[in-house]
């Protein structure tokens, strides 16, 4: 896996580097190929902020964490990335049962973001495959981005759906039909 690493207000030390390059290279064991890690550290104020994101080609892990020790947050991160992957990995073993020694095959294609500024209202604008999923999936992988929405094609209705959370730990579902 590589790591790139992005010191925003932080001066990082040499040992911090080796240590990050380290921790998150472990994570490759749940990819066959090489996926990029972005790990941004930054301090404001009294605290320092590690964030992290691991952009395959079928989902997004992301972590982040804030503490005075910047060694504890990265482990903090570092447990978060972990069990987001081995969910992530259970799902789709529960989903190709025959398929036991599963690893995540899919590598980014970084063609997903474009930062366009308009006159009118759109400020920002996203482009990205739709994964087939069932809202389950979908449930999770919002989970996992820490969105309140999430737009998936159902593998089940063959349509083009979104969940959304509601107010007390509950979710919606868009359904659409032609």
């Amino acid at each position: 896996m590589k790591v790139m690493i992005i010191a925003k207000n932080y001066k990082m030390s040499d040992r911090l580097h080796e240590n990050i390059e380290k921790k998150f290279s472990k994570l490759g064991k749940f990819f066959q190929d090489d996926v990029t890690a972005t790990v941004i550290v930054s301090r404001f104020k009294d605290k320092t902020k590690l964030e992290a994101t691991i952009n395959t080609k079928q989902t997004l892990f992301r972590a982040e964490e804030t503490s005075d020790n910047v060694y504890e947050a990265m482990d903090l991160v570092i447990d978060r990335l972990s069990n987001q992957m081995s969910k992530f990995k259970g799902k789709l073993e529960a989903r190709y049962k025959e398929n036991k020694a599963l690893k995540f095959e899919f590598i980014p294609d970084d063609d997903g973001e474009e930062d366009e500024e308009d006159n009118l209202t759109v400020v920002k604008r996203k482009v990205f495959e739709l994964q087939p999923m069932n809202y389950e999936e979908a449930i999770l992988q919002m989970e996992m981005l820490g969105h309140n929405f999430f737009v998936y094609y159902d593998m089940d209705t063959e349509s083009t759906n979104v969940v959304y959370k509601r107010k007390g730990d509950a979710y919606g579902l868009i359904e659409t039909t032609r």
